[in-house]
């Protein structure tokens, strides 16, 4: 078998400045005055659907595995796990520190009045669970308890989904979009469970 590990690293430091990309654009446009009427609204916004788009991409890896007979695409899974982490990072800090300014009460009168802002939280509290455990200390410790600890991503997902759907005011084809996606990726994983035991499905 090819030991695809040196030749990886290129890859991988090009998908690490692709994914970092989106980020930079934002503070380039923060500073540029170019985030429009609203900023803190844009900045939660886009930093919310990147970490949605990285979930998802995160997810499609395994059907990407599955068609292309490689098992290259698992290389960068993590990778594109933590980046989702990341970016649902800066979307809940910018929700606290600039929208809601650390406000313990209005950011608790928040989750109970708004749902879609429980979904996610929920979601964010399962992607910080995923994020300190996508270590290989962590998968010793774990064991057999790792893999099915990260099956929970496909929860955060469903969360992340109901977040979104719930929250959208004008624009409502968007979020349905990512909601076909997703019940297209938990579709193909529910047949690829029933119809063989693949131990790379994970």
């Amino acid at each position: 078998m090819i030991d695809f590990s040196l030749r990886d690293r290129p890859l991988r430091l090009v998908l690490f400045i692709l994914l970092l990309v989106p980020a930079v654009m934002l503070v380039y446009r923060l500073f540029t005055g170019d985030l429009g009427a609203n900023p803190i609204e844009t900045l939660t916004d886009d930093t919310g659907r990147w970490a949605l788009r990285l979930l998802l991409l995160s997810l499609a890896i395994t059907p990407l595995r599955w068609l292309t007979k490689s098992a290259r695409p698992l290389r960068f899974r993590r990778m594109i796990g933590l980046y989702a982490w990341f970016y649902a990072g800066l979307h809940v800090t910018i929700y606290v520190a600039l929208d809601q300014q650390f406000d313990p009460v209005a950011i608790g009168a928040d989750i109970v009045e708004r749902p879609y802002i429980a979904a996610g939280m929920v979601a964010f509290l399962i992607l910080v669970l995923l994020g300190v455990s996508s270590n290989r200390l962590a998968m010793r410790r774990l064991k057999r308890a790792w893999q099915p600890l990260h099956r929970w991503s496909y929860v955060a997902a469903v969360a992340v989904i109901v977040h979104y759907v719930w929250l959208a005011k004008g624009d409502i084809v968007d979020p349905w979009v990512y909601a076909a996606i997703l019940c297209g990726l938990l579709m193909w994983r529910m047949v690829r469970l029933m119809s063989i035991d693949d131990p790379g499905c994970g």
